[in-house]
């Protein structure tokens, strides 16, 4: 047969439960501001790349170590995604 909980007991067990309600939800918001960053690095490197090639188009060099910068800070941004993403999906 199930016990009552007294009143103060009711209390306790709802803060928890909107405690640990709170925890998941500011995890999903970190996360998300995360990935949010690593994106936004990501884009900023390529917008760099973009407007250095278009510029060196008109003087037909080459633009190998921006483009290898890029490709370096893209692969470490998506691996940082990657693992934020996955710390925010544990349950």
């Amino acid at each position: 047969m199930k016990q009552k909980l007294t009143k103060a007991q009711r209390i306790k067990e709802r803060a928890k439960e909107s405690a640990t309600k709170f925890k998941r939800e500011l995890k999903k918001s970190v996360v998300t501001a995360i990935v949010a960053a690593f994106s936004f690095l990501i884009a900023l490197s390529w917008r760099d790349l973009i407007t250095e090639w278009i510029t060196k188009i008109s003087e037909s060099s080459p633009i190998k170590s921006s483009f290898i910068t890029t490709t370096i800070i893209t692969i470490i941004g998506v691996i940082g995604i990657l693992l934020i993403s996955r710390w925010g999906n544990e349950k």
